[in-house]
């Protein structure tokens, strides 16, 4: 059966919290109906659908694992200028970083997106978190291997200068992602109806022919389709926590839908190239997102001790406070507290062994931990719900404060060696401090 002649390569799925309405499944369907041999998922500075995504494989559409990075601008005066009305931006407004597409080509590139992630919210290791996730240019120049970047369109790092006129940096812009990316680098073409678009799309052009730049067609989809506009932009006035009725907010056109082949083949016809390489890129980027075993951190036990040893000292220790203060009666003997007590201690060995065996001694311990900090702190923590609180090694631990053999319950629910599966405690935290660090 032939495939469609075009490819989206700039697709928000239900993962680009509020902003994005496709959810996966029916991204897979769009594409499926539309004949496209690939299409790309590109979530705003996340790879939460990526593993998701992947299994789109089994219906016969290539998955394009890729994400909508921001780019901290190196003069932040530049966030005083730009495209307004009508643009991707927080409430219409040129924000102080801008976004560029980058597409995974193999496991480099994927290890490499990652972690660009992850310092677009963590930051360098020796500064402060952003207040807005967003990496440095430079981030890009140490972790840019195995990754085809498409420029971002007028929004991008070279079209906000191109949107204010900037040709000259513009130009020297464009010159550091290609010395970045080399023959990885697209420029981006949008063509959604704004102004800024046609505005920025002969600087881009000429950039493109200058430098020996391919060029792309994108339709960046934010739903499904024209219909779904008004619906969207109600979920978009939600995030930014607008009215409708606001002149001055976020706006995006009935054309940022998922449009066919035919339509955007009829949108770019003077320009069949940017089409064309849509297919390109497709072809360069044959990746799949495959699932892979938890890396849980280390638990720092200091020089001494293992995360084992440490586990069992501290429940040990936690479960005889416990038992002293809630099983004991002041009137009981020391043969009626051993009596009582036997339980209690046989069930927690038989904890300790098991998670011994399956690995989490350090979650025990980094939970517990985080834990004790907020308690420590005046931080209200409730007392345990969900199968977690089946758990004696949690209650020794003052994870939760529900005692499991008094109520019956079982720690086979929480943890059990014969289903192997991540234990996940339900923690709750004063709302009013849940963020405090």
């Amino acid at each position: 059966m032939p495939h469609a002649d075009f490819v989206h390569l700039r697709v928000h799925s239900a993962y680009s919290l509020s902003e994005g309405a496709i959810p996966i499944k029916e991204l897979v369907l769009l594409s499926v109906e539309n004949k496209m041999p690939a299409v790309a998922i590109t979530d705003t500075n996340n790879l939460f659908g990526a593993l998701e995504f992947s299994a789109a494989a089994k219906s016969g559409v290539q998955p394009i694992i890729g994400c909508q990075l921001s780019i901290s601008r190196e003069n932040k005066s530049d966030a005083s200028h730009g495209p307004k009305n009508g643009t991707n931006t927080r409430h219409g407004l040129a924000q102080d970083s801008d976004s560029i597409v980058l597409l995974v080509q193999n496991e480099d590139g994927y290890q490499n997106l990652l972690k660009l992630i992850s310092l677009a919210y963590l930051g360098e290791s020796d500064s402060e978190p952003p207040t807005e996730p967003q990496v440095a240019l430079s981030a890009l120049q140490t972790h840019g291997e195995g990754l085809i970047a498409l420029t971002g369109g007028p929004l991008g790092p070279v079209g906000h200068l191109l949107a204010n006129g900037q040709i000259v940096e513009a130009r020297a812009m464009m010159q550091r992602l290609k010395e970045i990316f080399s023959d990885r680098l697209y420029v981006e073409l949008m063509r959604h109806g704004l102004t800024v678009e046609k505005q920025t799309e002969p600087g881009f052009l000429d950039l493109a022919y200058e430098m020996d730049l391919p060029i792309v067609a994108t339709n960046e989809c934010f739903f499904k389709d024209a219909a779904m506009h008004e619906a969207h932009d109600a979920l978009i006035c939600i995030a930014e926590g607008a009215y409708i009725s606001d002149t001055e907010r976020r706006r995006l056109s009935p054309d940022n839908g998922f449009k066919s082949a035919k339509e955007m083949r009829a949108l770019f016809r003077d320009l069949p190239e940017a089409a064309d390489n849509t297919l390109v890129v497709a072809q360069r980027t044959a990746f799949m997102a495959e699932p892979r075993p938890p890396i849980l951190p280390p638990y720092d036990c200091g020089a001494n001790r293992s995360e084992e040893e440490e586990l069992t000292a501290q429940a040990k220790a936690g479960l005889e406070s416990r038992i002293a203060a809630q099983v004991f009666s002041p009137d009981m003997t020391a043969d009626e507290k051993q009596h009582a007590a036997a339980p209690y201690r046989k069930r927690l060995e038989y904890e300790l062994k098991v998670i011994d065996d399956m690995g989490y001694q350090g979650y025990f311990l980094i939970v517990a931990d985080f834990i004790h900090w907020a308690k420590e702190h005046g931080i209200p923590v409730g007392p345990g719900r969900g199968s977690g609180a089946g758990s004696l090694v949690a209650w020794a631990l003052t994870i939760t404060d529900l005692d499991p053999l008094r109520f019956g319950l079982l720690f086979e629910r929480f943890l059990n060696p014969d289903r192997i599966s991540m234990p996940d405690f339900d923690i709750d935290f004063c709302q009013d401090r849940h963020q405090q660090h």
